[in-house]
């Protein structure tokens, strides 16, 4: 109750979309191996950003 109005910060943001890029290639591994490849692509990007912000 207390959190309801509170702000994520970007990295948790990051983390967010980094999770979801991982679930999304996951399900798309069982269908489409290409489109899943293209999103563990896009989630080493956001893991780079993740790595840059915390350093």
């Amino acid at each position: 109750m207390f959190g309801l109005f509170k702000r994520k910060s970007k990295l948790e943001l990051l983390q967010e979309s980094y999770e979801k890029l991982l679930r999304e290639s996951f399900e798309l591994s069982k269908i489409n191996r290409t489109e899943s490849d293209k999103k563990v692509v896009e989630a080493q990007a956001v893991l780079k950003q993740i790595e840059t912000y915390q350093l």
